[in-house]
């Protein structure tokens, strides 16, 4: 089997579109089978069926003792491919926003007295799957159009790494799918300049800005080394995704002109995708 995947996450957070992003990628996809069945289900199939790509859809109506099982089961699963495990998470305000446009009930919301505690329940069982993720996808601030683009670009690049830089500003909050964060506050700010503080890291006057300090090209030869030295180790511990983000205050300025020029380097050497977290609150 070449590619075998499990689509995991929150009630509300989008595995039911993850699903269909896959399906349309053209995987044989089966939902909500308990974990504990999946060896076997993945072995008949590899073995009568002779599918290439798999993908498997796991959330919290699993058997809870199967999730407390979820490591031994994923070694099984290596027996016929090196499982991909997709991530898919929201704020609590989110979700709880999305259950209430929907109107639809929380799986345990039977078991718990209140929406918050199901949510917290559910964070807390769905811990063993967190834990192996490959890929955690925040889908708080993505509609359905954005995650189905998002997923279906991360999903089709192949069997390489795939860096995500991302900027973003820390007044809005961190970023929970980052693996790696770089907090680039200390950095001069053109947003004290009046000419610059309407354009971005994009603009050629914002890039000549940072070109004349020494104190932005030292912080951005350190991001750089550190990634030139880790980032084949991650590619051969068998990492799909790796997202580094690094934010200023706004994420308008000082992020967004370091993402571009790692970018611009990386992508020589790996498939790279560039996102500006905050671009609709640029002016």
């Amino acid at each position: 089997m070449k590619k075998l995947v499990i689509v995991s996450g929150r009630s509300g957070a989008g595995k039911s579109t993850a699903l269909h992003v896959l399906e349309d990628l053209g995987f044989y996809c089966i939902d909500n089978l308990p974990l504990s069945m999946l060896p076997e289900v993945v072995a008949k199939l590899a073995h009568d069926n002779h599918l290439d790509m798999l993908a498997l859809g796991v959330d919290i109506r699993t058997p809870i003792a199967d999730l407390m099982q979820f490591d031994d089961i994923l070694d099984q699963l290596r027996q016929y491919a090196q499982p991909e495990v997709v991530f898919l998470n929201a704020r609590d305000d989110v979700l709880k926003t999305r259950f209430a446009a929907t109107r639809r009930k929380h799986p345990l919301s039977d078991r718990y007295p209140t929406l918050d505690a199901a949510l917290e329940a559910e964070r807390l069982l769905l811990e063993p799957i967190t834990r192996q993720a490959t890929l955690h996808m925040d889908t708080s601030t993505l509609n359905i159009h954005a995650l189905q683009h998002n997923l279906s670009v991360r999903m089709g690049q192949g069997d390489r790494m795939i860096l995500v830089l991302e900027s973003f500003g820390f007044k809005y909050g961190l970023p929970q799918d980052a693996d790696y964060i770089f907090d680039v506050r200390i950095l001069p700010n053109p947003h004290w300049q009046p000419h610059l503080k309407e354009m971005s890291g994009l603009d050629t006057d914002v890039q000549q800005f940072f070109a004349e300090s020494d104190m932005t090209e030292r912080m951005f030869n350190d991001i750089l080394n550190f990634l030139e030295h880790w980032l084949p180790e991650f590619a051969d511990n068998h990492r799909h995704y790796l997202t580094i983000a690094v934010g200023c205050t706004g994420g308008q300025h000082r992020s967004v002109y370091l993402v571009d020029r790692l970018s611009q380097l990386l992508q020589a050497k790996w498939p790279v995708q560039t996102l500006h977290r905050e671009m609709k609150h640029w002016s």
